[in-house]
């Protein structure tokens, strides 16, 4: 397998979930300002979406999609645990909270990191991600370890480097103390200390 990716992007969190699995893959950096790999390639080839993630499998079919691309990687190495079953209670909570990171958090990032939006509507992207911090706070106050309770899960990949964005973005999380402590408690995994130092993001 193949996993295209930008430095602390959103495909950051398929790369936790891959070496969570334990598996062999490859990692291949995109500029995602031009949509070229690092050896020149043309992304959008890969991807005609032109954003990352992109995992490319040995059957070369690309599967896209940050929240489709952690379940294909939980589902398709069962043993790593990293997601409940399907067809299960616990799995629509999964799904529940990769759709919340997606759509709630993740995108109201975006105007934080556009070179073109207003003063006013950065303003307003950061109280809306203040507001969704606020959401995700309330879930950790009752003392679990991670988003779904006690066992680390493709959210948390996605909820922590999401999360991770308020350290290049000057949102603080002093108000939120559980959701502190957990950044700090999966920021020291060994899968997600790998993936960001092969990503450039902390030192090696």
């Amino acid at each position: 397998m193949k996993l295209y990716y930008a430095p602390g992007a959103c495909s950051l969190s398929p790369h936790i979930s891959l070496r969570e699995a334990g598996v062999d893959f490859e990692i291949v950096k995109v500029d995602t300002a031009t949509h070229l790999t690092e050896s020149g390639a043309d992304f959008k080839a890969i991807n005609p979406k032109g954003y990352v993630p992109a995992l490319v499998l040995e059957t070369g079919d690309v599967v896209t999609e940050g929240a489709a691309v952690v379940q294909y990687i939980a589902d398709r190495f069962p043993k790593a645990g990293l997601a409940p079953a399907n067809g299960t209670l616990e799995r629509t909570r999964l799904q529940e909270q990769l759709n919340f990171i997606a759509s709630e958090l993740h995108k109201a990032f975006s105007p934080l990191f556009s070179k073109t939006a207003s003063a006013d509507a950065k303003e307003a992207a950061a109280a809306q991600v203040t507001k969704r911090l606020g959401n995700v706070e309330l879930l950790l106050s009752d003392g679990r370890a991670h988003v779904l309770g006690e066992t680390f899960s493709v959210a948390d990949a996605y909820l922590f480097t999401v999360v991770n964005w308020t350290s290049v973005t000057g949102i603080p999380l002093s108000a939120f103390p559980h959701l502190t402590a957990y950044m700090q408690r999966v920021g020291q995994r060994p899968a997600v200390q790998a993936a960001m130092k092969a990503e450039g993001l902390i030192a090696a």
